[in-house]
């Protein structure tokens, strides 16, 4: 089906981040399809919403840590839309992992999901994409860069994403784009008390969280506000990565 509009799709779609960019670019006019694991209620209600605006909208429950997953998915959005203009990877996992208690199967489980998912589920899609001289954009860390302690696995996996991005802009060249958003503070995690928003907002020259709508922002940009970026790291951290 030809939707007439140009069509993206959203890992982790359905909630915080994700949430926030499936809004960016439906505001922008794009058809949006986006996955969620374990969100449905929240996966649905957006779904919902989108639909009764008149926007194209299609919500996909899929495990990406399944390979299998990852083409199931890109077939799915072949099949409703007939394409796919840009690719977000944004779907993560923040375990702690001090390293004195990192065993192979737990940085394999955060390996998994937060590279192995994004590298193997753009793969599936860079036909759709290649075809359409599309776009992806991976949402990697600043701890990627400059790394979180007691979060190696994490660290370890973003960083690794980083490169990936760098690699698939390679791969994927001269019919498509591969960028990546390094958010500093998003949207605090809900386990986090005031102490510890204080204190790690004091760490940024800003003295702000740069909020989901800005990140969003971002990943339009990368997609829609050039064409000859590819390969980049766009930090959005309100000035965390320049502080001591």
């Amino acid at each position: 089906m030809n939707t007439g509009s140009k069509i993206a799709l959203v890992t982790g779609g359905a909630v915080r981040v994700g949430r926030a960019i499936v809004a960016e670019m439906t505001e922008a006019g794009w058809t949006l399809a986006f996955t969620y694991r374990s969100s449905a209620a929240a996966a649905h209600d957006l779904e919902g919403e989108l639909r009764a605006r008149g926007i194209q909208a299609l919500a996909i429950e899929a495990d990406l840590d399944d390979h299998a997953a990852r083409s199931a998915v890109a077939q799915r959005v072949h099949d409703q839309f007939g394409g796919l203009d840009a690719l977000v990877n944004n779907a993560a996992v923040f375990p702690r992992t001090p390293f004195e208690g990192l065993t192979p199967t737990r940085l394999a489980a955060v390996m998994r999901t937060n590279l192995e998912a994004p590298i193997f589920l753009t793969q599936a899609c860079a036909p759709l994409l290649r075809a359409r001289h599309g776009s992806v954009v991976n949402i990697v860390d600043i701890y990627g860069m400059f790394p979180l302690r007691h979060y190696f696995a994490y660290s370890v996996s973003k960083a690794a994403l980083i490169a990936a991005t760098r690699s698939m802009a390679v791969e994927l060249a001269p019919e498509a784009r591969v960028n990546a958003v390094a958010p500093g503070i998003a949207i605090f995690p809900d386990g986090y008390d005031e102490a510890t928003r204080d204190r790690l907002l004091a760490k940024t020259l800003l003295q702000k969280e740069g909020g989901a709508v800005e990140i969003a922002r971002a990943v339009r940009f990368l997609i829609e506000g050039t064409e000859t970026v590819t390969g980049q790291v766009l930090t959005v951290d309100a000035g965390r990565s320049l502080m001591p």
